[in-house]
């Protein structure tokens, strides 16, 4: 098995050296912002695909533009240096690639101007991390989801996951698998990573952008798929916690969740308390298409092997020295 390897200070090296300082400015007071990318294992045709990593880079430029971070890499040498990055890995399995713009000086002082910035990110092996088969079983959490006049709910900024660890935590400590927030309205907002949707009356329905919801990129995959395949309508509108209760069914979205349906909401059964026919049948499109078994969805992944090392690409690491 290769060394594992991380991207850091703009050269690949062992992750073992990938080190920052006690000082450093995004570790005191969380300035950062950052993406996960899964990459997700097809054991017959022995492919790691990495999924929308254009979107995730795309949408990591936006936070760190809103974090007054500035992203030095083109979006070409970013999913370059992510899938190489996966390449020198090495996995056979399932994995989530963080990449992470941060304030990287090593100074006291709470602002965001002014500082020197910079880019890494690592990779490490991720298998399910709800379970997707069973369905969660989700309360709703007395801590509210994060108001975007507080911090920027629509970048995701390291030291914002305080809050949604704090849902996460309690949700978990009180016998529940997650937490759904609510926002400062209290309205539904999301879980502690995930998107929510519910389906009623034969629509899909989860609460817009303005209910402090992260843009999520799993979400409006799940909804093409929706559209297009399932011939289902996408709904986007404020819901109330009651609402969830007496939904059809209810299931998340995200870059670790994938697409998990849920089964219970504070103690109150979905549906006949299993997972829905339009939710199972959503989840089993959407594995299907990130592990390259539907070809119409290919545009969604970046196949690593044979592609990052073996065609000749310029090792990242080379490329950036000096910038």
């Amino acid at each position: 098995m290769p060394t594992p390897t991380a991207f850091f200070q703009g050269h690949f090296v062992p992750l073992a050296e990938a080190k920052i300082g006690i000082m450093t400015h995004a570790f005191l007071y969380g300035t950062a912002v950052f993406e996960g990318i899964r990459g997700n294992w097809n054991g017959e045709q022995q492919q790691l695909y990495l999924f929308r990593v254009r979107d995730h880079i795309q949408r990591v430029r936006q936070s760190a533009k809103i974090m007054r971070l500035d992203l030095r890499y083109s979006d070409d040498e970013l999913v370059d240096t992510i899938t190489q990055l996966a390449a020198l890995n090495g996995y056979r399995e399932d994995v989530y690639i963080r990449p992470i713009v941060y304030k990287s000086q090593e100074v006291v002082g709470v602002r965001m101007h002014n500082l020197e910035d910079d880019f890494l990110a690592f990779i490490t092996p991720f298998g399910a991390y709800l379970d997707a088969d069973a369905g969660a079983r989700c309360a709703t959490s007395s801590w509210r989801r994060v108001d975007d006049a507080a911090i920027p709910a629509r970048a995701k900024v390291n030291g914002l996951y305080v809050n949604n660890a704090m849902a996460k935590t309690e949700a978990q400590l009180n016998g529940f698998d997650e937490a759904i927030m609510l926002n400062q309205d209290g309205h539904v907002s999301e879980g502690s990573g995930e998107n929510i949707v519910i389906v009623r009356f034969g629509r899909l329905i989860t609460p817009p952008p303005s209910d402090n919801i992260l843009e999520g990129i799993t979400l409006e995959t799940a909804f093409e798929i929706a559209q297009h395949a399932l011939g289902l309508t996408v709904e986007r509108r404020t819901i109330d916690r009651s609402e969830l209760y007496i939904a059809d069914e209810v299931f998340m979205t995200g870059t670790a969740a994938h697409v998990t349906p849920v089964v219970e909401v504070d103690r109150i059964a979905i549906g006949d308390g299993r997972p829905g026919p339009i939710s199972r049948e959503l989840q089993r499109r959407y594995f299907d298409a990130i592990t390259g078994r539907l070809p119409e969805h290919a545009q969604w992944l970046t196949p690593v092997y044979d592609t990052a090392v073996s065609a000749g690409a310029r090792p990242a690491d080379a490329r950036h020295r000096g910038a």
